[in-house]
């Protein structure tokens, strides 16, 4: 029986007191890779934003990578995220050091201590994003898609169980895509990771086809199919 990652059980989803999604229930298993499509201003964010935590859950059960998301506050936000790793479209790396020292700076930031170890995961992560020689570049000096490979390095270095990446492709030109989705799936299959990315790219999702969720008229739709308009 598949391993399950994350999971929400007739869960109602709220910003600020406004209902965005109504009795939502998926399940995401181990090195499953999964779809979030859906209209702009459908939900897609919210979705994710409870997952990750941004969002506080008031109803309905939810568990993510081992977390009760209903026991969640400010305290355990942060040991959740340790075990997530979180994409985004614009990249937001620090542009005032380098690739290292954004990677660097991630770890410090989540409890690492040990120089040695840091520069050790760090040269694997570039590795398994194909950058392995990269570290010393600044991002100005980098493509968009090499931009793009540094932010799921940074993705990679808590060894996430889950991977939540928004619109990873939506300021990539078509080739420089497929290869970010290609890098997602490499991923998501050699280290079993589970990989939800939220997307608006229609073309990559025939290219590269998985089980897809969409978000419609205040409902998550499993296993749906779109058409490309």
């Amino acid at each position: 029986m598949a391993e399950v990652i994350a999971e929400l059980r007739n869960v109602n989803i709220y910003q600020s007191n406004t209902l965005i999604l109504g009795n939502v229930n998926i399940s995401l298993n181990k090195a499953e890779f999964v779809y979030l499509v859906g209209k702009t201003g459908t939900g897609k964010s919210s979705l994710l934003k409870t997952l990750y935590g941004d969002l506080p859950l008031k109803e309905g059960e939810g568990q993510v990578v081992g977390f009760n998301l209903r026991e969640m506050n400010w305290k355990k936000v942060p040991y959740l995220r340790r075990n997530l790793g979180v994409v985004f479209q614009d990249f937001q790396l620090l542009t005032d050091r380098n690739v290292s020292d954004n990677l660097k700076f991630v770890l410090r930031a989540t409890g690492w201590k040990h120089e040695k170890l840091m520069n050790e995961k760090i040269a694997d992560v570039l590795d398994k994003v194909g950058l392995k020689s990269k570290g010393f570049k600044m991002p100005f000096e980098m493509s968009g898609g090499e931009q793009q490979r540094v932010d799921i390095a940074r993705a990679l270095l808590n060894s996430p169980k889950l991977i939540l990446a928004d619109e990873p492709t939506g300021n990539l030109d078509p080739e420089t895509a497929d290869e970010i989705m290609q890098l997602l799936f490499q991923i998501s299959k050699d280290y079993g990771t589970t990989v939800i990315m939220a997307t608006h790219d229609y073309r990559v999702v025939h290219k590269f086809p998985a089980r897809m969720l969409r978000t419609e008229k205040g409902r998550v739709i499993d296993n749906a199919t779109i058409s490309i308009e």
